[in-house]
């Protein structure tokens, strides 16, 4: 579905509005099946609105005390949205993947080595560990990457094989259009990159499949070009958060990686995958104000990087689950006017290749693209 079809401003509020508050499912099993921790959106569920399929919070803290009610979906798969009782809108469920019903020839649901986000999206997890997630002084804050892999919901490490054998899988029987590899930092030299070059080279070789790939600044920029010629074609390398001090508060092992290489590593990467194929996650809500997450932006588009902003979602079982989500109110101050500067600078979430900004389905930022 077109990341652009939610241009209406009431419509694209009510979205502001689910994203932060969540919403209260009165048949959780509706719809492809959530997950709770791991990497990427956890605790959340695709929905259908307003033709787009989004990812909202259903099993957060701050999803169970939401205003924000579905019902059962009807005979023809429609769910009403009530907020005091009022109907507000209406949405469907993206079916279950037909991929999900297979497994490997040694027993491996597919589902456990990489899983359908939104409704036409593949992700998968690499390496399900990271060098700093055992120790809560080096752990990012809001991290869950482990908890999916306790759960047995995943397996430590997806071979090339297993993703090629699984996207395959995915384009023909379910018509994914792109896939997000993203990883655990194994070690601090290529920071994950020699994995995705060896996991994204063997899907290329058996499925045309449009690839991000994700990973910290590898220490070397070399890197890029192997990325590049191994089959990726657009690269994610995610900042979080904007100042020294929020990333030294929320992810002091990470923040070991200063701004400077993250600029430096910016413009490198946009020289190979071009402009608007290189982005970053920042989750607005740590603590950066919104004049700073502006600001970044705003530099950061200027370097032909495309500055994917999301509300933070705290997580069950983190350092971060009681932390409260950004105010409605808060994504408004800066949502429309980083739209405004995306659409003026012409760097477009929709021109992307592959990835998460160009899914769109965590945040409401394509909605002020328009």
């Amino acid at each position: 579905m077109s990341p652009l079809a939610l241009a209406d401003a009431g419509t694209a509020a009510l979205l502001l509005n689910l994203q932060a508050l969540g919403l209260r499912l009165e048949d959780s099993d509706v719809g492809v099946t959530g997950r709770r921790g791991g990497a990427g959106p956890s605790d959340h569920k695709a929905v259908n609105l307003a033709g787009r399929t989004v990812m909202i919070p259903i099993a957060t803290a701050s999803a169970c005390e939401s205003p924000f009610v579905a019902s059962r979906p009807d005979q023809h798969g429609i769910s009403v949205i009530r907020r005091d009782g009022i109907e507000v809108s209406r949405i469907e469920f993206p079916r279950q993947p037909r991929f999900y019903q297979l497994q490997t020839a040694d027993g491996i649901p597919y589902s456990q080595i990489a899983t359908l986000h939104s409704s036409d999206v593949l992700a998968t997890t690499l390496l399900q560990s990271c060098i700093r997630y055992g120790n809560r002084k080096t752990s990012c804050q809001f991290c869950a990457i482990g908890q999916s892999l306790a759960a047995g919901k995943t397996i430590l490490r997806k071979t090339p094989e297993q993703l090629a054998e699984v996207a395959k899988a995915a384009v023909e029987l379910d018509g994914v259009k792109h896939m997000v590899m993203t990883t655990g930092t194994p070690n601090l030299t290529d920071r994950g990159a020699a994995i995705l070059c060896e996991s994204a080279q063997a899907v290329k070789a058996v499925v045309d499949l449009p690839i991000q790939g994700q990973c910290e600044p590898p220490d070397d920029d070399v890197w890029f070009e192997r990325m590049k010629a191994s089959g990726i074609d657009s690269l994610g390398m995610h900042l979080e958060a904007v100042t020294p001090e929020v990333r030294a508060r929320i992810m002091p092992g990470k923040a070991g990686v200063p701004l400077e290489r993250y600029m430096d590593a910016f413009e490198a990467a946009v020289k190979v995958f071009g402009r608007g194929q290189v982005s970053t996650y920042i989750l607005a809500g740590l603590g950066d104000t919104v004049e700073a997450i502006l600001a970044m932006s705003e530099q950061l588009i200027g370097k032909g990087v495309y500055p994917f902003v999301v509300p933070f979602v705290p997580i069950t079982g983190t350092p971060l689950e009681k932390y409260p989500a950004p105010a409605p109110a808060f994504m408004a101050q800066i949502l429309p006017p980083l739209g405004a500067m995306l659409k003026q600078a012409n760097l477009l979430s929709q021109d992307m290749k592959a990835g998460c900004a160009k899914c769109g389905a965590c945040s409401a930022l394509a909605s002020y693209e328009v």
